[in-house]
């Protein structure tokens, strides 16, 4: 289990990770009125540099907007998220790049099912940055589907929501793989347990849509700017049947969490001739170099 450091962000202030505490009986611990984003910390020439801070901040701030929980006219505010984030990276001293957890928590006290006009607290802790899979992946369909976004919101990282991911890849373990696959309601591919998904076919790397139940992933993103404006791939973006992946020539999977990770098994079938692509081998490099000196998806913590 990778290394969680003792120094924290709760209420405004550096506290250690073992005061900082949340009421059980506040909306976050019953019904999980909570969301969140986790983002990359690197060291380069002893600076720390924060992995597309801006989208971050606007992705934990509009899950917020769309679960309706209130954080306007709070001290959530771009300029304040990156002083916070500079203060907590430094108080820890880490040595070895990091992952930074940031969360907007409803800590009101048996406020019932509700989410308006209820206090909330920014949480941060920072821990080791480790994969969430091997260096290659097998993984299986699960038997259990993705939440549709007329359910609970899939663009919106809502911690409550993700008991459905505990589920799927709790199944997917169980059964001897490393992760899952989620369908949607229609039976599409929508992304693994916590990762989206890429496959190439003659050549062509598609994933599927955002109306694919997916999360608008922001290393998704990155792969699709990179595939197309450095790269010079053909890209699509569609919906996509399972089938699919069982004939698929190459697949992967990307997330902060999981890096750029070559999938080898489906179900059971080998995908391509079981090694890593040459396009995923590419995507794997063009990643990488948004984390080296000089890239512009990078921001210097202060």
């Amino acid at each position: 289990m990778a290394k969680i450091y003792d120094d924290v962000f709760y209420g405004n202030q550096i506290i250690d990770r073992a005061d900082a505490k949340i009421s059980i009986s506040s909306s976050a611990v019953l019904y999980g009125l909570s969301v969140y984003t986790v983002f990359p910390v690197q060291i380069l020439e002893k600076e720390y540099f924060g992995f597309r801070l801006k989208d971050h901040y606007d992705r934990l701030i509009n899950s917020a907007r769309i679960i309706g929980i209130d954080v306007e006219g709070t001290d959530f505010s771009y300029k304040q998220f990156i002083s916070s984030v500079s203060n907590l990276v430094k108080s820890n001293k880490p040595e070895v790049a990091i992952f930074v957890r940031a969360s907007i928590h409803v800590d009101a006290e048996l406020a019932g099912t509700k989410s308006r006009g209820l206090s909330s607290v920014l949480s941060m802790f920072v821990y080791e940055a480790e994969s969430i899979l091997p260096e290659t992946a097998r993984v299986k369909t699960s038997v259990w589907r993705r939440i549709p976004d007329y359910c609970i919101p899939s663009r919106a990282k809502v911690n409550g929501a993700y008991v459905n991911s505990v589920l799927a890849k709790q199944d997917a373990i169980s059964s001897g793989y490393d992760d899952c696959i989620f369908l949607d309601n229609n039976g599409h591919v929508c992304e693994l347990s916590a990762a989206n998904i890429f496959l190439v076919r003659d050549g062509v790397l598609i994933t599927p849509t955002s109306s694919s139940d997916i999360l608008e992933g922001i290393n998704r993103r990155t792969i699709l700017e990179t595939a197309e404006a450095v790269l010079g791939l053909t890209v699509e973006v569609r919906t996509v049947d399972l089938t699919e992946l069982y004939i698929a020539d190459e697949l992967f999977a990307c997330g902060t969490s999981a890096y750029v990770t070559p999938i080898v098994e489906v179900d059971g079938r080998v995908v391509g001739d079981g090694s890593v692509g040459l396009m995923t081998k590419k995507l794997q490099e063009a990643h990488k170099s948004c984390f080296l000196p000089g890239s512009n998806c990078l921001t210097k913590l202060l």
